[in-house]
């Protein structure tokens, strides 16, 4: 198997957009009917992992086995680690603690978009925000501002500014929309962090650590398992796959808040 055929075994072609207005993959979605078991993670191509040319040493002890150089992933082992993370986001759910999502590929931005929204919770998509957690008073502040402006801005406050000055504060809070508007909302310091790509999100997972904030992340066959409290060893580019293990954990945490199953 060549690199180009595994990589599309691995990922769907297909990406959902982030778009406003358009359905989100777990918009609609219905924890209820999410079927967890061995031969679903299997037709969902949880099992695929990376060439084996870029296997990381941590993840030897995940991989089932190598066929045509593709290493394949022991689901035994993503099913164990998978039920043992949702179970500590669950406790961290009933804490009352906020959850906050990572996604950094851009694949992972509709999902990490849609299941945060979804469940009532912050995320980071695209660009992490140095400081977002170690710096959080900082950050804070500026969400705070931020809120407040938008707030100005929904009852017209602005009205009485030139045009020139009300397009200077239109620019503005575009500005921090895009860079802060997943975790406007965060009053706190996360209880635990979610990252849907283990090797692309280094800097949330860096910064959590450095505070102590336990991670939950999904983690390919190339990343390193060593880094996170709850490595969830799994395919992080198929679609069908990151539908079903971020699914899951959406479950878990939505079980704990009391949230309905299914809209």
């Amino acid at each position: 198997m060549t690199k180009s055929q595994t990589e599309s075994v691995k990922a769907d072609p297909t990406v959902p957009a982030v778009q406003t207005g358009k359905s989100g993959p777990f918009d609609s979605f219905d924890f209820s009917a999410l079927d967890t078991g061995l031969e679903a993670m299997l037709a969902a191509g949880v099992h695929f992992g990376h060439l084996k040319s870029r296997l990381h040493p941590s993840m030897r002890e995940f991989v089932f086995l190598t066929r045509q150089n593709v290493n394949i992933i022991d689901l035994s082992k993503t099913k164990h680690y998978l039920d043992r993370a949702g179970k500590f986001l669950a406790e961290t759910a009933k804490a009352g603690k906020p959850i906050l999502f990572v996604g950094m590929k851009k694949h992972t931005h509709p999902f990490i978009l849609s299941l945060a929204t979804r469940l009532g919770e912050p995320y980071v998509i695209e660009r992490w925000l140095g400081g977002t957690l170690t710096n959080y008073s900082v950050i804070r502040t500026r969400t705070k501002y931020f809120r407040e402006t938008e707030e100005k801005l929904d009852r017209g406050e602005f009205q009485m500014y030139t045009k020139f000055e009300r397009q200077r504060k239109l620019e503005e809070v575009e500005r921090l929309r895009k860079r802060m508007g997943g975790i406007k909302e965060m009053r706190e310091l996360p209880g635990a962090v979610v990252v849907a790509d283990g090797k692309e999100g280094k800097l949330a997972i860096r910064e959590a650590h450095a505070l102590g904030i336990p991670v939950v992340a999904l983690i390919d066959t190339n990343a390193n398992a060593t880094e996170v409290e709850y490595p969830i060893p799994g395919n992080d580019d198929a679609l069908s796959s990151l539908r079903l293990l971020l699914g899951t954990l959406g479950k878990a945490i939505a079980e704990a808040k009391g949230l309905p199953a299914k809209r």
